[in-house]
């Protein structure tokens, strides 16, 4: 049985507040739309239809060809929305199911029992199925519609929250938009979709239809933490701490220590390696990954950035940056864009490396900047040591050799090159390339003179005797 899912996520969600359409906002490191994108994740036999209109350049910008994509010119509705999806899947699945871009906290399992109750054949006598419908039984309504049934508890109607009676609004269970449908019967039958008196063609309405025709319909109860729909902010923040202790809680079942699971802010990106350890404070966000044996945090933020193995960072930034085994960072030190940290650096306070090679045991002490440069191994990059990389005009780089010493307040004024076991002495104004084994210092900072041999004394002076 073949299964198309369609995505809607042409409306704008002004109840947000915001010029970025409500599926565009960030939950978590993905977007609400990649979210509902992930839920459907495997349970298509064909690539997701995503209904776009308001902002279709940035859905098709994020989502590119991981999907189809159906334009609804018009805001008329939800089942408008649908109507644009017929022309590509018409005859090409057997089951359509309809979700929305706004519930990212429903998951896949809960989407198969959905399927599964609708590709059910009917038994002897009883009608055939038209379609499956997720519902929930809660207080707060959300907004969401109230499933209306008869006397023997069928499903008869849906109706929106706002057309509701008051002994409509005392209903509990609730219309959650999420379909499951037979898609011949959905097809032959959307056309009858009459608009309302706003205008809108409401996808609730199938439900009616369905009822009317003494077809099928069949609900599943939907777990309550999987159905919070989001209109505004304070709904979204919501969502993100239930997404965030779900990532939480599946890092720590794979042996992550969080100490302070609840001030841990790990995006669904993001992999950790077993017995690493993340304290309080803690952002890990993007395409992170952090190795075996870690200790992040506190207080540090990682974005798009590899950690090797037993590294260590505390109090710290990196972004699009890379440290390997055994290196560590901090506390109060930043990683730019291109950083990269060798195997057993060590990066002290307040220091800042940006599109850089420190290599293999390089000590790089406090209040140094590391700019466009490569560090060969073993290097001692005193407190203070400047790379003056910019010239005003371009970026300029550093190369330094293995075991080179820099002493405190050296300012290396690049395009310059240091050989290896170079030495400078402190408040070094580096302006040439220094020569391997050779000591510089001074302002501008030259070799230092060749000591003169010593002078005997005058002939026949007389020696002092005490």
């Amino acid at each position: 049985m073949k299964v198309a899912a369609v995505i809607l996520a042409a409306g704008h969600g002004t109840r947000m507040r915001s010029k970025l359409p409500k599926f565009l906002h960030p939950l978590a490191g993905l977007t609400l739309l990649e979210w509902s994108l992930q839920a459907v994740d495997g349970l298509s036999d064909l690539r997701p239809v995503v209904v776009v209109g308001y902002a279709r350049e940035q859905v098709q910008e994020l989502l590119g060809e991981r999907v189809d994509y159906c334009v609804q010119d018009e805001p008329l509705g939800t089942g408008h929305a649908l109507m644009q999806a017929r022309d590509v899947l018409y005859q090409r699945a057997d089951q359509v199911l309809v979700i929305y871009s706004d519930m990212p906290l429903l998951q896949a399992q809960t989407l198969s029992r959905l399927m599964r109750l609708c590709g059910d054949r009917s038994p002897q006598g009883r009608p055939p199925i038209a379609l499956s419908m997720l519902t929930v039984e809660r207080e707060d309504s959300q907004g969401f519609g109230r499933v209306v049934r008869d006397e023997d508890g069928a499903v008869r109607r849906i109706v929106e929250e706002v057309d509701c009676s008051a002994e409509e609004l005392a209903i509990r269970e609730l219309n959650l938009g999420v379909y499951c449908f037979d898609a011949q019967w959905l097809w032959e039958n959307l056309s009858l979709l009459a608009p309302n008196a706003n205008g809108e063609y409401y996808l609730t309405d199938m439900v009616g239809i369905a009822a009317e025709q003494r077809r099928r319909i069949e609900t599943v109860s939907a777990p309550s933490d999987e159905v919070y729909g989001i209109n505004d902010r304070s709904q979204l923040a919501v969502a993100s701490q239930v997404m965030r202790q779900r990532i939480n809680r599946a890092h720590m079942l794979a042996g992550v220590t969080l100490v302070d699971p609840s001030s841990s802010y790990i995006d669904a990106t993001v992999t950790i390696g077993q017995d690493s350890v993340i304290y309080p404070g803690a952002h890990l966000q993007g395409e992170t990954t952090i190795g075996v044996g870690c200790h992040i945090g506190p207080g540090s933020r990682i974005i798009d950035s590899g950690i090797g193995d037993d590294c260590r960072v505390e109090y710290s930034v990196i972004e699009k940056a890379r440290m390997e085994r055994g290196s560590e960072i901090g506390p109060f030190g930043h990683l730019r864009p291109g950083a990269h940290l060798g195997e057993n650096v060590h990066m002290g306070n307040f220091g800042e490396v940006k599109n850089s090679f420190l290599g293999r045991g390089v000590k790089m002490g406090h209040f140094s900047y590391v700019g466009d440069a490569t560090v060969g191994e073993n290097v001692n990059v005193g407190a203070g040591t400047i790379t003056c990389n910019f010239d005003g005009v371009s970026k300029n780089p550093t190369t330094l050799g293995d075991d080179v010493f820099l002493g405190s307040d050296t300012l290396l004024v690049a395009p310059v090159t240091l050989g290896p076991r170079a030495r400078t002495g402190a408040g070094s104004v580096v302006t040439r390339d220094v020569e391997e084994d050779t000591l510089v210092y001074g302002v501008p900072a030259r070799p230092a003179p060749a000591a003169e041999p010593e002078k005997p004394p005058p002939s026949g002076a007389s020696e002092k005797h005490e």
